[in-house]
């Protein structure tokens, strides 16, 4: 029985040519998206699962209070994690310090290297799941030890075995390869981290002074089985509170607690304290997607099956009057349904295949298809058999029903009744579509909105270096002197951090009029006396920094937000206490700069002299200088005063511009998938102008002899359509409205919607829906009208 439904099915879809190709492209390309995002979808939900752990591995987290306000923080004081081992050791399996993936340099004679890593306690290995190949992963008991991956020992020995090697670990140490782990997946966290060293040799290199006041460090932890996450939290909430001094533990009330492992790739975000989420929404944005674009491509088919009807009626009412069950008829409608949608899974596939490797480098990510995978060829047929099953189900249903003699007489519903079903398919079709034309356009406004924000400062030709070397760092007065004696340097800063990265809070500054008890912080950068200068901030009061005043070792710039925060009106000269003994003058206020998020309120930001603690240079090109001729010039003199280190810069305009590379990237991806879905509705559109066409060729032949015009017949057949795609476009409009601004209340810095993006959004539908249906008619109304006259 069923060899004979598919068999009768593929009969029919090979007579019927033009429309079946329509439903497979249509199902073929909406698969190939819903594929495409359900690979982007398992990269996300898949991350960190290389472990086998990953259910009871946590990061220690922190919330502060500054007035009112709930901060949370990613670190740790170092002193925490022999708290957590000591005093509660009976909640955890481990407990692990460790310092965060940043650049380090590696050497082997000539070849030096920067690579990524971290500085572990000895249980660091474990935690993290690394799969050591050579050697022993229980060696960070010894400060002179370090494993590196097996890419890293390849860089440096052409081989994975490099147990017993020997590099020098960013000059000053030399430490012995202990042992060689295997590459962590792609879509994990540590992905990028290229050597793991022992938190022995870390922790020489520390002032003695660091404190449960300086959280600088990270904490990781497993849980003991039978222990939640939300119980071991409670347990631990006040454990730096307890220990802190007296007056900042209740004045900042920290607060510490666990973020799960599974949370930190998608849930990465917090707000006031609580979790925000973060990637999920795009994860869930996409799936919502990836289900609408498959969505038009069924809608396509039960439009283009049950618009042909008329034509199936006569076989409907045959089969059942020779004896054929509702059950069997819709068996076989079924059955054609399927074929497509096996026949759309492959090609679907073929558009995966073709598409895939444009779709990875536009989302920066590794997307591969597990073609070995029997999980994934299950999968793709249990898809295809949902899809089929969910594309067949209303013509399967609407053309079973038909009665028989009604049928075979040819006597079918007329008119609106019939039509209706239809109308509103299309009209759902170019109201998603409406809809994600809207969104891709608000997308990209907000990111060029917060991209064309006024930063504060000039950040063209301004390279950032790296001062990696103690040597280079102390004699920096005669680097910089070199670097201005080449022509193609303007000037040349010390700073602690990049200004575009300035993450460092202090708090416990004193003023003239501070509320009693404002818990306060301050955004915090150490900087050279030249660094506005390099930078070309805009003074709006007082001076800027110079050596020609002494007393500027003890002198505060200040943003106009911090001039705001601390209710300062008259704010040069005023004197700020900061600590016991420290008082420093406020010598001059400079515009607001954008140094973290561009989508967020700039914070209140102080910079101070400190030329010990700076080890990061800002150089400021000439505008006449070419840029290939100043990196020679510059890394020349570089390599001069550090000839051991990487000469490693980046320009602060790049560095600015990737604050945006997530949102782009996502935005891009939306643009992409929504020129699909319109092309998807295209086609359903083009099939049902072409059907309608068809049908009325003979009314349209008897017009064009009685002396229509073309335009006349086009707009015949267009107008029924462009009255469709409207009655969408009343409807997407509130949709999208509310979906958007929705959207936006996520940002604090972001845009208004407007008008026209709704108009464009509108012309846009309705330009591509006349282009297709008007193609489509014109073809119909240039054809031979004694042709359609004669047809029977």
């Amino acid at each position: 029985m069923f060899h004979t439904y598919f068999k009768i099915a593929y009969r029919h879809l090979r007579n019927n040519k033009f429309f079946t190709l329509l439903n497979v492209m249509g199902l073929g390309v909406g698969m190939a998206v819903a594929i495409i995002i359900g690979i982007w979808i398992w990269e996300e939900v898949s991350f960190d699962k290389y472990h086998d752990k990953y259910e009871r591995i946590a990061c220690v987290m922190q919330n502060h209070t500054f007035e009112g306000v709930v901060e949370t923080w990613w670190s740790q004081p170092k002193q925490s994690a022999a708290v957590l081992r000591d005093d509660y050791g009976s909640h955890f399996e481990a407990v692990v310090m460790t310092s965060f993936n940043n650049v380090n340099t590696l050497r082997k004679g000539e070849n030096l290297l920067n690579k990524n890593g971290i500085f572990s306690e000895p249980g660091g290995p474990e935690l993290l799941g690394l799969n050591v190949i050579h050697g022993t992963r229980s060696v960070l008991d010894n400060p002179d030890a370090i494993l590196v991956s097996e890419t890293t020992a390849r860089n440096f020995f052409g081989v994975e075995n490099a147990v017993g090697e020997v590099l020098n670990l960013n000059e000053e140490n030399q430490v012995t390869i202990a042992g060689v782990y295997e590459d962590l997946p792609k879509n994990s966290s540590y992905a990028d981290m290229d050597f793991m060293g022992s938190w022995l040799l870390y922790e020489q290199g520390l002032p003695e002074w660091v404190s449960w006041g300086n959280s600088w460090f990270q904490t990781l932890v497993e849980v003991k089985e039978g222990k939640t996450f939300a119980e071991v939290s409670t347990a631990i909430e006040k454990l730096k509170q307890e220990r802190m001094s007296e007056a900042e533990g209740l004045r900042f009330k920290p607060e510490l607690f666990l973020h799960p492992m599974s949370q930190w790739r998608l849930h990465s975000e917090f707000e006031n304290g609580v979790s925000a989420g973060g990637r999920i929404t795009y994860v869930r944005s996409f799936a919502l997607i990836g289900f609408i674009v498959l969505l038009l491509a069924c809608i396509n088919f039960m439009n283009l099956s049950t618009a042909r009807s008329e034509q199936r009626a006569r076989e409907v009412g045959i089969r059942k009057t020779m004896g054929s069950r509702r059950g069997q008829l819709i068996g076989q409608f079924y059955s054609e349904s399927l074929l497509l949608a096996f026949g759309g899974g492959l090609v679907g596939l073929v558009l995966v295949t073709v598409l895939l490797p444009f779709f990875s480098q536009l989302a920066d990510k590794e997307m591969i298809v597990q073609w070995n995978s029997p999980f994934f060829w299950l999968l793709c047929a249990g898809f295809c058999v949902l899809t089929g099953l969910l594309a067949g189900s209303y013509p399967a249903l609407y053309l079973s029903s038909f009665a028989p003699v009604n049928a075979m007489k040819g006597v079918m519903k007329k008119g609106a009744v019939n039509n209706r079903p239809r109308e509103v398919l299309v009209v759902l079709q170019f109201t998603v579509s409406v809809v994600l034309i809207v969104g891709t356009i608000v997308v990209f406004q907000q990111i060029n909105f917060a991209k064309n924000r006024p930063i504060g400062f000039s950040n063209e030709g301004l390279i950032g270096l790296n001062l990696r070397s103690p040597e280079l760092d102390k004699r920096f007065d005669t680097f910089r002197e070199d670097l201005l004696s080449t022509g193609f340097i303007e000037e040349v800063a010390k700073s602690e951090a990049p200004l575009t990265s300035t993450y460092v809070t202090n708090s416990g500054l004193s003023w003239p009029g501070k509320a009693e008890g404002f818990q306060d912080e301050f955004v915090t950068l150490r900087v050279s006396h030249e660094f506005g200068e390099t930078m070309g901030w805009n003074i709006v009061e007082g001076r800027d920094f110079s050596r020609e005043f002494a007393t500027d070792s003890m002198g505060f710039v200040i943003n106009k937000a911090a001039q705001e925060y601390m209710g300062l009106t008259d704010p040069i000269g005023q004197k700020i206490k900061w600590g016991e003994d420290e008082t420093y003058t406020i010598v001059g206020v400079v515009e607001d700069m954008i140094t973290q998020s561009p989508y967020t309120p700039v914070k209140q930001t102080i910079f101070f002299i400190d030329y010990e603690r700076s080890q990061y240079a800002t150089l400021k090109m000439k505008p006449t200088a070419g840029t290939e001729e100043t990196l020679a010039a510059v890394e020349k003199i570089y390599t001069k005063y550090d000839p051991v280190n990487v000469f490693d810069y980046r320009f602060l305009d790049e560095m600015h511009e990737q604050k945006f590379g997530e949102e782009q990237r996502i935005g891009r991806l939306a643009g992409f998938f929504t020129i699909l879905a319109i092309f998807i509705s295209c086609l359903g559109l083009f099939g049902m102008a072409a059907y309608v066409a068809e049908r009325r060729s003979r009314e349209i032949g008897i017009r064009k002899v009685l002396g229509a015009t073309i335009y006349s017949i086009v707009q015949l057949i267009s107008a029924h359509f462009l009255k469709l795609v409207i009655v969408a476009l009343v409807i997407a409009t509130p949709i999208a409205y509310w979906l958007m601004q929705n959207w936006l209340e996520d940002y604090v810095y972001r845009i208004e919607l407007s008008w026209w993006m709704f108009a464009l959004a509108g012309g846009l539908a309705t330009g591509i829906a006349l282009l297709t249906v008007g193609l489509q008619s014109l073809r119909a109304a240039v054809a031979n009208p004694l042709d359609a006259i004669r047809k029977d």
